[in-house]
């Protein structure tokens, strides 16, 4: 039980792979401050997590309001008393070209993916600090690690959002501050199932599959538990990294 006595902010908590991480932290005696915009199902979830966990806490937000990341922080401050792990999960994914890319897509994809996450990181560095121990695990894709044809602003605000963690890592190692990336590749969540009818899911899952040495997608199981490994203690040289977890995808 890694996590036990230790608070972990989840964001983009109610789906996919940030529902996976809540769960798998809360497996190893998190307590845990989770957030996203779902309140029906952030408040289920956060029930459910209460009796593994040593609490579980939901609170509804929109991380694009620029007010939100000092909020949570606090929020769990207050709740905890401390903060030990930040997980940078919510983004959001809209495809295309440079010329497919409307100014509005391409504010709103690289905020939501990149800048939320800088905007938590500088709210809870603080409280790290003075702590001098903390760990932070963004959550990138194996496209921060190469390119990808038809989601440019996805790709770009990925491969920022890897930037961003390995200049963190470096600035605030001296204080025993942790920052590292998580790089998967398509796993079977809702985001790769965009525009799929019901009938053509499964057609769409094995498309995707056949990109991937391993021939299938990932659950996301099989992200949460190399999240939980990157942000606990057993890592406790792990800073600056970008960890794929992509069936192979990075190495072609």
């Amino acid at each position: 039980m890694p996590f036990v006595g230790k608070t972990c902010i989840v964001t983009g908590a109610t789906a996919g792979i940030g529902r996976a991480v809540a769960r798998e932290l809360a497996r190893q005696g998190a307590s845990l401050l989770l957030t996203g915009r779902n309140a029906a199902a952030g408040e289920d979830l956060a029930a459910q997590l209460t009796r593994p966990a040593a609490e579980a806490v939901f609170l509804a937000a929109d991380l694009a309001d620029r007010a939100v990341a000092d909020r949570l922080v606090r929020a769990a401050l207050a709740r905890f008393g401390r903060v030990d792990v930040l997980v940078n999960n919510a983004g959001i994914l809209i495809d295309g070209t440079v010329e497919e890319c409307s100014d509005a897509e391409w504010d709103r994809v690289l905020d939501i993916n990149l800048s939320t996450a800088f905007r938590l990181s500088r709210a809870v560095l603080p409280p790290m600090r003075r702590q001098e121990a903390g760990s932070i695990v963004n959550i990138a894709s194996d496209w921060a690690l190469m390119g990808a044809r038809g989601a440019t602003p996805y790709a770009v605000s990925k491969a920022a959002l890897a930037q961003l963690t390995r200049c963190m890592a470096l600035d605030y190692a001296p204080q025993g501050i942790r920052v590292n990336a998580v790089c998967p590749a398509e796993t079977d969540t809702a985001m790769i199932l965009q525009g799929a009818a019901e009938g053509e899911q499964e057609a769409r899952r094995r498309a995707l599959a056949e990109g991937i040495p391993l021939k299938r997608i990932a659950h996301p199981d099989e992200i949460a538990r190399v999240v939980a490994f990157v942000a606990s203690d057993a890592a406790s040289f792990m800073t600056g990294a970008l960890v794929p977890v992509d069936g192979g995808t990075s190495a072609q």
